[in-house]
């Protein structure tokens, strides 16, 4: 890879890596709330999969660290 790649690539990266999603107020939070347990939330199949996926790891994790003990 060139150097002059490099250096257009890596601010990029940065402004990228700077970019937080600003965390939901209180209202949102509600909101949300409300939504998912509706389910009318947007992409609702999307991200029940992904809560899945997350609560399936956390309970690998779990298991992993019962099982090294």
């Amino acid at each position: 890879m060139k150097i002059s790649h490099l250096l257009i690539a890596l601010p990029l990266v940065f402004a990228i890596a700077a970019c937080e999603q600003k965390p939901l107020s209180t209202s949102e939070q509600i909101k949300d709330k409300v939504n998912d347990t509706l389910d009318r939330r947007p992409n609702e199949k999307l991200k029940d999969a992904a809560e899945d996926i997350r609560d399936g790891a956390k309970a690998a994790a779990k298991d992993l660290k019962e099982a090294a003990k």
